[in-house]
């Protein structure tokens, strides 16, 4: 099985990666932190990675830290939790509001990912109330705050615009993490908009 993969950041999209290792090409599907994580295209990454095989399907998922696949794996015990519904609970969730939800059984949170409903959430803490606690919490090594816990603020807003204006959802937070890093945690909406722009047209 690929557990890790060390190489070249070669492309980049909505919700996958492309690492170049010594020529060859691998596609990996992951969260929103995690493409944040990986840095710039052509820049050196290593990338944690999970196989999964179905019938008509072979997915590598790549995830910038262990912790992040380990949380991957327990999403994914759950029944109706796939891969898709797990990146996107990976990335509307810092590791420390996820396993608070499981452990406090709170649904709402956890219903704020994309994709999932009421019930699949409360299906979900309930399942993982008795296992979170035994996964890290914190965000992600070398993701802003404001990327990790995206819901509202400037950084939001300015994703928002980005994302308005025709930049895929990555990209957007991408250059807006990049563009709050320069300037600041208290930067300003329009500020974060016109730095964002330039790192994203670049």
């Amino acid at each position: 099985m690929i557990a890790k993969l060390k190489g070249l950041l070669d492309e980049i999209g909505e919700d996958w990666a492309i690492v170049d290792v010594q020529g060859v090409g691998y596609l990996v599907h992951c969260s929103a932190k995690t493409l944040i994580a990986l840095g710039e295209v052509g820049e050196a990454c290593t990338v944690h990675t999970d196989l999964q095989v179905s019938e008509n399907d072979m997915r590598l998922l790549g995830f910038a830290e262990s912790a992040e696949r380990d949380w991957f794996r327990l999403l994914t015990t759950v029944q109706g939790v796939g891969s898709k519904v797990a990146l996107a609970i990976l990335s509307a969730l810092s590791f420390d509001e996820l396993r608070n939800a499981c452990a406090g059984g709170d649904a709402a949170t956890v219903a704020r990912a994309n994709g999932v409903g009421p019930k699949l959430a409360s299906r979900i803490v309930n399942e993982l109330k008795d296992k979170a606690g035994a996964l890290p919490g914190g965000g992600m090594a070398g993701v802003p705050a404001s990327a990790v816990s995206p819901a509202g603020g400037a950084s939001a807003d300015a994703v928002s615009a980005l994302e308005n204006l025709g930049f895929k959802p990555a990209v957007a937070a991408q250059a807006v993490a990049r563009a709050q890093a320069e300037l600041g945690e208290g930067a300003a909406e329009g500020d974060l908009i016109r730095v964002a722009l330039k790192k994203a047209a670049g």
